[in-house]
């Protein structure tokens, strides 16, 4: 499901296919506003969700339970059942509203995971740094993604 906002973002930051082409890879798609949809419902069988990008007013919205539309209901019935919600953030710079919110859907056990590259990985195109940030909110929700995602080394054992 895509946001008309995230919509209008990809579309923007890609092309004006990018919405329709992102649906194309999905297996099943619902409409932002069918809150009767089977996601809406604790009932329906998933172990997570990741919500990418996530705006400030989605993760508002679910930090204070505010379910006015699939996307938040959906995230709102993945808090309830205690499963896996990583929201990657994007917005910046903050302000204490911003804070205050992901402090919140924190507590209430979501994961704010910001899309932020990991330059230790040595990645020199935006593809790859895309694809790195993807893999890992992948692995966090516990997805196998093999050696997709690059991992830190360390820096040497002694």
């Amino acid at each position: 499901m895509i946001s008309r906002p995230g919509q209008r973002t990809l579309n923007h930051e890609i092309d004006e296919t990018a919405a329709k082409r992102a649906c194309a890879l999905a297996h099943i798609t619902y409409p932002v506003d069918d809150i009767g949809a089977t996601i809406a419902s604790g009932s329906f069988r998933t172990d997570a969700m990741i919500i990418a990008p996530c705006s400030m007013r989605t993760l508002s919205a679910i930090a204070y339970g505010a379910s006015d539309n699939l996307l938040t209901r959906a995230a709102d019935v993945i808090l309830k059942e205690r499963r896996r919600l990583v929201l990657l953030a994007r917005e910046t710079p903050l302000h204490g509203g911003h804070i205050e919110a992901m402090q919140r859907v924190t507590q209430l056990g979501a994961i704010v995971m910001p899309p932020v590259p990991s330059f230790y990985a040595g990645h020199t195109t935006l593809d790859a740094i895309a694809t790195q940030i993807v893999a890992r909110a992948l692995d966090v929700c516990g997805i196998d993604v093999g050696d997709v995602l690059y991992r830190w080394q360390g820096t040497g054992a002694r």
